[in-house]
């Protein structure tokens, strides 16, 4: 398992978090209970399975949803 900390350029309100929550929720790979996206800095924190997902693709995924990622910072758990 990894820890990830994605960096968004901006959340403008509560249903943009909702729909990031969900999107990143349904990844496979992604430890469902450890996703957690904050409003204010706009962050997504989450553990992930790196042999079944890359954060490319949780990037990605991001990307999909319409918001754009700043960076993201992946260690190991």
């Amino acid at each position: 398992m990894k820890k990830a900390v994605v960096l968004l350029e901006t959340l403008t309100c509560p249903s943009c978090l909702q729909k990031i929550d969900k999107g990143v929720k349904a990844l496979d790979g992604v430890e469902k209970e450890s996703v957690n996206v904050l409003f204010n800095s706009s962050k997504v924190k989450l553990n992930f399975d790196d042999q079944i997902l890359s954060i490319e693709e949780i990037e990605r995924a991001i990307t999909t949803l319409g918001y754009q990622v700043k960076k993201s910072q992946v260690k190991a758990i």
